[in-house]
């Protein structure tokens, strides 16, 4: 028979959940807890019983356990989440934190477990939350939520009662990976356990006594007609719910996938068109230029043959008088003095005449 997974709720009650066992779950809560809120013992209040499991009183998988300060403890595996999950966990808290002043059934009158009877006999509530699932936005995959003052981040002993930790076991794979502290360490068990064995658990793991003694118990868990049936149940549950999420994560990457080639080709054509208007407005530009400078130089031509036209028009109207004036028989100085020519000039007029 292949390893059970831990993942599946009848197993983690069954591994974390049994007297036998309290030491590997006191060793997986101290390494959620913070170093100052550490625990030396625990009591569990719903150890895991097969009969109870065959007679249908465990509906819901959790542990329940008290510390050697009476602080009360719920954990749960969690391989499902639902937009209600936020609310489900305060729920839950609310439930065990009320329960301390409720009327006491029979089964806990026969135990001899006292219920308190007033607001001083109430303690904290932990619930924490494994979930394989992610429920965050952020990469942390290890977080507490307690009560605060929402102004100044001030908390007060009388309100000290609540503390929900959420550990989103995927996200750690899938950022983080890196084995550093000890809740790294059963994370890493966790989303592994069912491929390990005594032989080949990684040294990193190894080196905590807690999980060796895990891994082992896991490789020898039995279950009877009814139990295997729930736990292949649950593990069907499971396969299938990894699959539908793998399936959504391969849908949303082929989407993201299509959306970038299309933003690409977009892309590519928005800069061939940017490419095609700027050769055309540097040919625009250019063709201004040339029609310009073509402007110019016949604007050019035209000054000079004008100019020249003039100049030759008004030689030719020297001329004219010059030749007239000649027929009269004036001198070359009477007529200089009458047109401004030189006598030079006058004599050169003179000998085109003859």
């Amino acid at each position: 028979m292949a390893k059970v997974n831990p993942k599946i709720d009848l197993v983690f009650k069954k591994l974390f959940g049994s007297e036998e066992n309290k030491d590997i779950l006191l060793s997986l809560i101290n390494a959620i807890l913070p170093e100052y809120q550490q625990i030396a013992d625990l009591t569990l209040k719903n150890p895991y019983n097969v009969s109870d499991y065959a007679e249908g009183k465990l509906s819901i998988l959790d542990i329940k356990a008290e510390d050697e300060n009476g602080n009360l403890y719920d954990i749960e595996m969690q391989i499902r989440g639902s937009e209600f999950y936020g609310k489900r966990t305060l729920y839950y808290w609310a439930k065990i934190f009320g329960s301390q002043l409720d009327y006491q059934t029979e089964e806990e009158i026969q135990k001899k477990e006292k219920k308190g009877k007033s607001y001083i006999d109430l303690n904290k509530c932990i619930v924490i939350s494994l979930m394989d699932f992610d429920f965050f936005d952020d990469n942390r995959y290890h977080r507490c939520f307690i009560l605060k003052d929402r102004e100044t981040n001030e908390t007060h002993t009388d309100l000290d009662y609540l503390d929900l930790y959420f550990v989103e076991l995927q996200k750690f794979e899938k950022v983080h990976k890196e084995v550093k502290t000890a809740l790294d360490r059963w994370i890493k068990f966790l989303n592994y356990a069912d491929l390990y064995s005594k032989e080949n658990l990684p040294p990193e793991l190894a080196e905590m006594e807690a999980i060796r003694k895990a891994s082992e118990k896991l490789e020898i868990m039995y279950f009877d007609k009814k139990e295997r049936e729930y736990y292949e149940g649950q593990y069907k549950r499971y396969l299938d719910e990894y699959s539908r999420i793998q399936e959504e994560v391969d849908k949303i990457v082929k989407m993201a996938v299509e959306q970038a080639v299309q933003e690409a080709l977009l892309n590519a054509e928005r800069k061939k068109q940017e490419e095609i208007q700027k050769a055309l407005s540097e040919v625009e530009r250019k063709k201004q230029e040339e029609m310009q400078k073509a402007l110019s130089e016949v604007e050019r031509k035209k000054q000079e043959e004008i100019q020249k036209a003039l100049l030759d028009a008004e030689q030719k109207k020297q001329e004219e008088i010059v030749r007239k004036a000649i027929e009269k028989g004036l001198s070359n100085e009477t007529i200089a003095s009458l047109t401004g020519l030189s006598p030079k000039e006058i004599d050169i007029i003179r000998k085109k005449l003859k």
